[in-house]
C-alpha cells in the first residue's frame, strides 16, 4: 500500500449528519462502522485519478468515525480506507487496500473497472478467505462533495390524490434515446424527459406520475460486460444518494439536472416516483467485489447466515441482502428516502422486492422496523409509497399484507386479465374481483381501492404488443440460451408467432390491445401504464431485456398508423377515467344492496340483462358478463345518495358475438355508447333505448352511460 503524506488541517468535527457535508466554511465527514479499528479519508486531485492526501479521521463517537476539513470545498473528490479484521468466518471483510465509496455520497465520480484489485480476496484463487494486497483506487468510483443549494423557485409537490392518479412506468435512457423531437445531446437523459414534445405526450395520456426505473448510481456486472451487454435496467445499486452519471447530459452535474427535471414535471402537474432498490447492493456475495459496504462493515450492512457468517443471506437472488434490522442500515435507507424527498423533491417511491424491507429475523412483519419508520416519519408518510410485495425468500409473497397508507403492485390483476383475454375459461369470478380493486386482498384496515396498483405489463415481462404477438419468450439476445426470463407469460399470439402480414390476425391483435387497456383504465384501483404500450412498442418477444441497451429496449418513436390509432384510443380512455369519478371511487364496490338508498353500487349481469346467480359464477364456460356501476350509490362514508353518472360495461372474451340486453335503470331513459373496442374510431355518441339488444363483438369491451 502506498503512503500519502497528510497536509490538511483536520478538526474533530461531528458524528452527524452522516456523509460529507459542506456547511459554507468547510466539510464534515462522518462514516458509520461499528467494527473498524481505523478509518482514513482519502482525497483525490481535481481529475479524480490521483490520491493526493490521506487523513485519519480523528474521532469515534457512537460507532461513527468523523472529522472536519476547514479547507475542503464542494467538488472535493474523496473515498475511504477502512481498517479492521479480515475474518470471513466471523463476517468481517476489512481490507484497507481497497478504496471504499461513502454510502452517503451525493455525487459519484468515475466508474467501476473490473480488475482483480477490486476484490478483497485473491479472486484468481476463488477462495474468499485469502487476503488481497493490491490497491483498488485506480478502478473504483469515488464520492464528490456537493453544494446542496438549488433555486427551486415556486416549486411545490402536486400532491395528486391516489384515486386521481395514473402512473406511467419508464426508463430515463430508453425513453428518449431515439426520440427525434429531443436534441441529440439530451437523448437518454433527465433533460431529455422534459423536452416540450415529451411533456405534451405525457399530458395527452393524462399521466399524473412518471415512475422512473432506478436512477440511483449503479454498477454494470462483469459477466454482462464480457458479453457486450450492460445492466440497462439499473437494479444493481451502489450509491443510494447519487443519481447515476449516465443519465445526465453533463455527468458531473447529474444531481442538478435531476432537480431541473423534477421542477419541470411539477410545473406541469406531473409527479415523480422513483423505483428504488434497497434490498441489495452491487457487491454480490462472498465472492463479489469490495466497493463500499462490504469493506466498511460487512457484518452490519448485510444479512449473514447466523451459523456461518462467512456466507450471505440471498433472499434477493442477487447474492446479498441489506440488513435493515440493523439500526444504522435502517437509518441509511430512511435518510436516503428523506434526501430524495426533501432535497430532490420527488413525490414517492416504488420499492423493488419490498417484502425484503419488511423482513425481520422471524420473517415478514408488517410492524417491522422499516414499515414502522415510514409510518411515523412526517416526511415519508406524506409521499406515495408503493411496494412490489414479493421476493424469492421464505414467505416472500405478501400481496395485500402491507400496512395502511401503502399501495402495492397487484400481480393477480396482471395474471387474471391476461388469462381472461387469452380465452382461459372460468375466469369471470376472478375478473370481477380485479375490476373492483381486489377487495379480498386490500379491503381491510381502512385501506382504499388505490391500494391495488393495477397493471398488465411492466418493465419485467412482455410489452403489450408482445403479449398479443408471442406465445413464447425470445430472449436469445441475452446470451443465456433463452433460459432467462419467465416462461409463465399467459400470452396469446392470436395464431402466429411474432410479426405477420395477415390482416385478420393483426386486426385481432389491435383489438386485444384495446381490450386489455380498456380493462386497465375502467377497473377500480390505481392503473399503471408501461411506456410505449400506448402505441404498441415491441421488444421482439424479449421478456427480460434488463441487459439490452439498444433498440430492443429503447422506445421506438417511429410510430405506425396502427400505433397512432392506439395512442388516440388510450387518450380517450384517460379522459373517460378522469371525467367519470365512478371509475375511481374511494370506496370498495361490494355489490351489497343498500336498503336505505335502494341501490347497489355494482350489479353483475348475464347477457340477457338478469343478475348473475351463484350457478352463473360457477359456469366454467361463461366468458362474458355485464357490469352495472350505479352512480346513485354512496361515494363516501356519509350515508347519502351519490350523484355520479351510472355506467354499464360489457366484457366479452368469447370469439363470437354475444347478444347483450341494455337493462332499464331508474332515473334514466336510454344508454349512450361511450366506447366499443371493436369500433375505436367511433367518436360520436350513439344512443340506444332500454332493452335494446346490443351485439357485443367477440373479444371486445363496450361502455355505456345512462342518459335521462
Amino acid at each position: 500500500m502506498t503512503s500519502t503524506k497528510t497536509r490538511s488541517r483536520v478538526l474533530e468535527g461531528r458524528p452527524f449528519p452522516l456523509g460529507a457535508t459542506w456547511d459554507g466554511r468547510g466539510v464534515n465527514f462522518a462514516l458509520f462502522s461499528a467494527n473498524a479499528t481505523k478509518v482514513e479519508l482519502c482525497i483525490f486531485g481535481r481529475l479524480g485519478d490521483k490520491e493526493i492526501e490521506r487523513i485519519e479521521l480523528p474521532e469515534f463517537t457512537d460507532e461513527i468515525w468523523h472529522g472536519y476539513l476547514p479547507a475542503a470545498r464542494p467538488g472535493t473528490i474523496y473515498a475511504y480506507r477502512v481498517y479492521g479484521p479480515y475474518e470471513p468466518d466471523a463476517g468481517h471483510r476489512f481490507n484497507p487496500n481497497k478504496l471504499v465509496l461513502d454510502p452517503y455520497a451525493k455525487a459519484i465520480e468515475g466508474r467501476l473497472i473490473w480488475d482483480p484489485a477490486v476484490f478483497g480476496y485473491q479472486m484468481e484463487t476463488g477462495d474468499d478467505k485469502t487476503f488481497d494486497e493490491r490497491d483498488s483506487a485506480a478502478f473504483v468510483p469515488r464520492g464528490r462533495v456537493v453544494d446542496r443549494a438549488f433555486t427551486w423557485g415556486e416549486d411545490s409537490p402536486p400532491r395528486i390524490p391516489f384515486n386521481q392518479s395514473l402512473i406511467y412506468e419508464t426508463h430515463v435512457r430508453g425513453y428518449t434515446k431515439t426520440n427525434p423531437h429531443v436534441p441529440k445531446d439530451l437523448r437518454g437523459t433527465f433533460r431529455g424527459l422534459i423536452q416540450p414534445d415529451v411533456i405534451r405526450h405525457f399530458k395527452s395520456l393524462g399521466i399524473t406520475a412518471v415512475e422512473l426505473m432506478p436512477v440511483h448510481s449503479f454498477v454494470n456486472d462483469s459477466h454482462l460486460l464480457d458479453k457486450g451487454l450492460s445492466n440497462f435496467w439499473g437494479y444493481n445499486t451502489l450509491g443510494f444518494f447519487a443519481p447515476d452519471r449516465s443519465y445526465a447530459s453533463e455527468a458531473d452535474f447529474a444531481f442538478l439536472e435531476f432537480k431541473e427535471m423534477v421542477s419541470h414535471f411539477h410545473a406541469n402537474q406531473i409527479e415523480v416516483i422513483l423505483d428504488v432498490v434497497y434490498n441489495h447492493t452491487a457487491e454480490g456475495n462472498e465472492l463479489g467485489p469490495t466497493l463500499s459496504f462490504k469493506g466498511i462493515d460487512n457484518n452490519s450492512y448485510y444479512r449473514l447466515l447466523k451459523d456461518q457468517p462467512r456466507y450471505f443471506v440471498n433472499d434477493t437472488g442477487t447474492g446479498n441482502t441489506l440488513n435493515l434490522s440493523h439500526p444504522r442500515v435502517l437509518q441509511m435507507v430512511t435518510d436516503s428516502l428523506r434526501y430524495w424527498v426533501q432535497d430532490m423533491h420527488v413525490d414517492g417511491f416504488r420499492f423493488d422486492l419490498g417484502t425484503i424491507l419488511a423482513r425481520e429475523d422471524h420473517g415478514f412483519d408488517e410492524g417491522g422496523g422499516f414499515l414502522d419508520s415510514c409510518r411515523q416519519d412526517p416526511v415519508l408518510s406524506s409521499v406515495k409509497l408503493i411496494a412490489e410485495p414479493w421476493d424469492c425468500g421464505p414467505g416472500g409473497y405478501q400481496v395485500g399484507r402491507f400496512p395502511p397508507s401503502w399501495a402495492e403492485w397487484n400481480d393477480r390483476f396482471r395474471d387474471d386479465v391476461r388469462d381472461f383475454w387469452r380465452g382461459e375459461k372460468g375466469l369471470l369470478p376472478n375478473l370481477a374481483k380485479r375490476l373492483t380493486a381486489s377487495a379480498e386482498s386490500f379491503n381491510h384496515r381502512g385501506r382504499k381501492p388505490w391500494a391495488s396498483v393495477n397493471f398488465v405489463t411492466a418493465h419485467d415481462g412482455f410489452t403489450l404488443n408482445d403479449l398479443v404477438s408471442y406465445n413464447e419468450k425470445h430472449n436469445d439476445a441475452n446470451g443465456e440460451d433463452n433460459r432467462d426470463g419467465s416462461s409463465d407469460n399467459r400470452s396469446w399470439n392470436c395464431g402466429v408467432e411474432g410479426p405477420t402480414d395477415d390482416p385478420a390476425i393483426n386486426a385481432l391483435r389491435e383489438r386485444q390491445k384495446r381490450n386489455i387497456l380498456a380493462t386497465l383504465f375502467l377497473a377500480q384501483g390505481l392503473p399503471m401504464l408501461l411506456a410505449g404500450d400506448e402505441f404498441g412498442r415491441t421488444q421482439k418477444g424479449n421478456n427480460n431485456a434488463y441487459c439490452q441497451d439498444n433498440e430492443i429496449s429503447w422506445v421506438n418513436w417511429d410510430i405506425s398508423a396502427a400505433g397512432k390509432e392506439l395512442h388516440s384510443f388510450v387518450c380517450k380512455l384517460a379522459r373517460l377515467r378522469q371525467n367519470y369519478p365512478i371509475l375511481r371511487r374511494e370506496r370498495f364496490l361490494t355489490g351489497h344492496y343498500n336498503e336505505q338508498l335502494d341501490v347497489k353500487d355494482v350489479t353483475w349481469l348475464k347477457p340477457d340483462g338478469t343478475e348473475m346467480e351463484q350457478e352463473d359464477w360457477n359456469d366454467a364456460n361463461a366468458m362474458s358478463m355485464g357490469v352495472l356501476l350505479d352512480g346513485r350509490a354512496q361515494p363516501t362514508g356519509i350515508r347519502k345518495r351519490g350523484g355520479d353518472v351510472t355506467l354499464l360495461l360489457f366484457f366479452n372474451a368469447y370469439q363470437d358475438v354475444v347478444i347483450s340486453k341494455l337493462v332499464p335503470v331508474a332515473g334514466g331513459k336510454s344508454w349512450a355508447r361511450l366506447l366499443d373496442t371493436n369500433q375505436p374510431e367511433v367518436s360520436e355518441i350513439d344512443t340506444f333505448p332500454f332493452d335494446h339488444v346490443y351485439e357485443v363483438t367477440g373479444r371486445s369491451v363496450v361502455l355505456f352511460e345512462l342518459k335521462g
